[in-house]
């Protein structure tokens, strides 16, 4: 596969693995771990080297997850993890971005990912009680240590990624951004292009969406999040069905899948954007991998340019509380 490189030299494929749903949010968790440890290292035999986790995920148990698939390839591949979470009695209680909180986690994130580095580490969300100066300052000690390679931000609006690449360079911003969820473009995204910071787009296929496999009929399990997404009521799913039936018809002309489609536009927008879809099947794996073939028309790529804008997105990406987290 194709590979970019994120900020100052980490290179990575071009299509990386979000590893999130393995562990959580997305309906029953897999009950054979078995069988996720081998779609992880089915991803690699098909090229993805840019695996992402975090601490909170589980929690925990996808940085375990994830350590013990790639320990026997640890060498070939990237992973990324996040700090930023208070984390009690086995769930999110708040934000912890102190620097004595990055550094434990940091710690136990190398002990469940079975490494003596991680690649890249995020911030997973803007603590407004912790100066950003402050959480760049640790992580470059970590950088000086050793332990850390390259430092990323996830969620962060443009003033917070200045000061912290003011202090040390963020290789890369985290944050959703897709067909339908464009807020990015207006500030955020001139941000990252003038100081060389790359965009590794989460849900870059709308949490499924955009893949034309859910729809105003589709029944969420009570433990899916999107049931508390206001983006995926039934009333504005089926409103949100004239972007998905564009996507479709782009699809039919380049004999490709909506999926493909999407992740194929995504990587057109620029050469330093790294899109993380996750799955816990390599069949999807294999069929994302291939989007990086995959070459758009400019008539094609202009009618998906302007989607968004001219049927409107209805639904907001995250309820109340979650978007209280993030700086857009």
């Amino acid at each position: 596969m194709e590979t970019r490189t994120l900020g100052r030299g980490l290179a990575v494929s071009a299509i990386g693995l979000g590893c999130m749903g393995m562990s959580q949010s997305y309906g029953p968790n897999p009950g054979d771990r078995d069988a996720m440890v081998t779609v992880l290292r089915d991803a690699v035999d098909q090229g993805v080297t840019f695996f992402d986790t975090a601490e909170v995920y589980g929690p925990y148990v996808n940085e375990e997850l994830v350590g013990e698939a790639l320990e026997p390839v640890r060498d070939d591949v990237v992973i990324a993890t996040k700090f930023g979470w208070r984390i009690e009695d086995g769930r999110s209680v708040g934000l912890d971005s102190r620097p004595e909180q990055i550094r434990r986690v940091v710690e136990d994130s190398l002990r469940r990912l079975r490494t003596d580095r991680i690649d890249l580490l995020y911030q997973h969300r803007v603590d407004l009680e912790v100066p950003v100066e402050d959480v760049a300052g640790t992580v470059a000690d970590l950088v000086a240590q050793g332990k850390v390679a390259h430092f990323g931000l996830s969620e962060a609006g443009a003033a917070t990624i200045r000061r912290a690449h003011a202090v040390f360079p963020v290789t890369a911003l985290q944050s959703e951004y897709s067909l339908w969820s464009r807020e990015l473009d207006a500030e955020v995204l001139p941000t990252l292009d003038e100081l060389g910071v790359a965009l590794v787009p989460f849900s870059p296929l709308g949490k499924g969406f955009l893949t034309g496999t859910v729809d105003a009929a589709t029944d969420f399990t009570e433990n899916d999040i999107r049931t508390t997404i206001p983006r995926f009521s039934q009333e504005n799913r089926a409103a949100n069905q004239a972007l998905v039936d564009l996507v479709r018809s782009v699809a039919d002309q380049a004999g490709a899948t909506p999926a493909q489609v999407a992740l194929a536009w995504l990587l057109g927008r620029r050469p330093t954007l790294v899109p993380i879809p996750g799955t816990r099947r390599s069949a999807r794996i294999a069929e994302n991998v291939a989007a990086a073939d995959l070459r758009l028309s400019a008539e094609q790529t202009t009618a998906l340019d302007g989607a968004a804008e001219r049927f409107g997105v209805a639904g907001a990406r995250y309820d109340e509380a979650m978007q209280a987290l993030t700086e857009r």
